[in-house]
């Protein structure tokens, strides 16, 4: 191999060792930084989810109340219209349809 590629190379992988032992402190300081800003956006997203699934709770129990009430309605219905057919049946007029 000639010399002048000898030194070349030589000089190439002194440049660029050089550019890495230079790049590895900003490297890290940059790590530090990234990794404390993935932590807090971590934390916020957790609190933010925390949040929401209190409200979807809430809501569930919401909805579920609801279905209880309307659950209650059609029984007092249904309560009701038996009470209401009896009473065609005793008084001897049945019902349209019937």
């Amino acid at each position: 191999m000639a010399p002048e590629i000898v030194i070349a190379v030589i000089t190439a992988a002194s440049v660029l060792g050089a550019a890495v032992v230079a790049a590895v402190p900003a490297l890290v300081s940059l790590m530090r930084r990234t990794r404390g800003a993935v932590e807090a956006e971590g934390t916020a997203t957790r609190d933010a989810l925390d949040a929401l699934g209190a409200v979807l709770h809430s809501r569930i129990d919401d909805v579920r109340d609801d279905i209880d009430d309307v659950r209650e309605g059609v029984a007092r219905v249904r309560e009701w219209q038996a009470g209401h057919d009896a009473e065609h049946l005793v008084i001897g007029r049945p019902r349209p349809g019937d």
